[in-house]
């Protein structure tokens, strides 16, 4: 997969976003020290129930390509103003 001009940052933003997500559909609640490799895990695994986004082929499940995936998915639904949007053109 290509990587994604400020990837890290997205990723950072579609762990905060996908967290409330997360805690609005009751399926839990992240504590700080949770290790942000199973909040991935269990952020990628939601969006894909809920079919947000398109699960990765079996082969390819890896956490680097889920946080890649999620990197993707916030990065197409972010307000066009948003400071990130901005940075990576």
């Amino acid at each position: 997969m290509k990587k994604i001009k400020n990837e890290s940052e997205f990723l950072k933003e579609a762990l905060r976003v996908g967290s409330r997500y997360f805690e609005a559909r009751g399926a839990g609640k992240f504590e700080a020290t949770d290790h942000a490799d199973m909040k991935v895990r269990a952020i990628y695994l939601l969006l894909v129930k809920d079919k947000v986004i398109q699960p990765l082929a079996s082969a390819d499940e890896s956490v680097q390509n889920m946080r890649h995936k999620l990197a993707i998915w916030i990065s197409r639904n972010l307000p066009p103003d948003h400071q990130l949007l901005r940075g990576s053109s």
